[in-house]
C-alpha cells in the first residue's frame, strides 16, 4: 500500500470511535412498555431520569450557553413529566418504584462525564436526539394503545413536550445556535 492510503485508512479508523460515541443514547424501551402500565411507568421514569442526569452533566460541562439553556429546560420539564407519570400511575392503582437507570443509560451518562471538552456538546446532542425519538415513540404508542386511562392521558400530554425537546435538540445539533428556546 502507498503512504497516502495508509494515512487515510488510519485517519478513518481513528475517527470511527468518535463517530460511534455520538450515537450512544440509552437503549429504547421494551416493546411491552408501549401497552402495559407497569412497563410504561418504568420506561418513562428511566427516560426522564436519563434526561435529568445527562442534562445535569451538560450544565457542568458545556461551554455553549444555548446547550446549557436546553439542559436546564430538560431538567425542569423532565422533573414535571416524572411527577405527572407517578401521579397518573397512582390514580391507575399502581405504586411505582422510584425511577432508575439501566446499564445502557448509565453507560451513556458515563460517556458524557468522560467526554473531552471539545466533544462534549456533540456527544450530548448526539444522545439527545435519538433518546427523544425513542421517548416520543414510547409516549405516542402508550397514549394510543396503553392499558390504563390515567397513564394514557399522561403519555398524551408528554407527547407535545417531547416533540418540543426533539425539535430543539435537532436545531442545536444542526448548529443553529440558540434554537429558539
Amino acid at each position: 500500500m502507498n503512504r497516502p492510503l495508509h494515512l487515510l485508512i488510519g485517519a478513518v479508523l481513528s475517527a470511527a470511535p468518535l463517530v460511534a460515541a455520538a450515537q450512544t443514547p440509552p437503549p429504547p424501551p421494551p416493546a411491552e412498555a408501549k401497552t402495559m402500565a407497569d412497563a410504561y411507568v418504568t420506561a418513562a421514569g428511566m427516560s426522564d431520569l436519563y434526561e435529568i442526569n445527562a442534562s445535569q452533566v451538560a450544565l457542568q460541562r458545556s461551554q455553549n450557553p444555548a446547550v446549557k439553556k436546553f439542559a436546564q429546560m430538560m431538567i425542569d420539564h423532565h422533573q414535571k413529566t416524572t411527577a405527572a407519570t407517578v401521579k397518573a400511575a397512582q390514580k391507575a392503582g399502581l405504586n411505582p418504584a422510584p425511577p432508575a437507570l439501566d446499564a445502557g443509560a448509565t453507560a451513556s451518562i458515563n460517556e458524557l462525564q468522560s467526554a473531552s471538552g471539545a466533544d462534549f456538546d456533540r456527544l450530548y446532542l448526539g444522545q439527545q436526539v435519538p433518546a427523544h425519538q425513542a421517548a416520543l415513540d414510547l409516549n405516542q404508542s402508550y397514549a394510543s394503545g396503553g392499558d390504563k386511562a390515567p397513564l394514557k392521558a399522561s403519555a398524551k400530554a408528554a407527547v407535545a413536550i417531547v416533540k418540543r425537546h426533539l425539535a430543539e435538540a435537532t436545531k442545536l445539533q444542526g448548529g443553529s445556535g440558540a434554537a429558539g428556546m
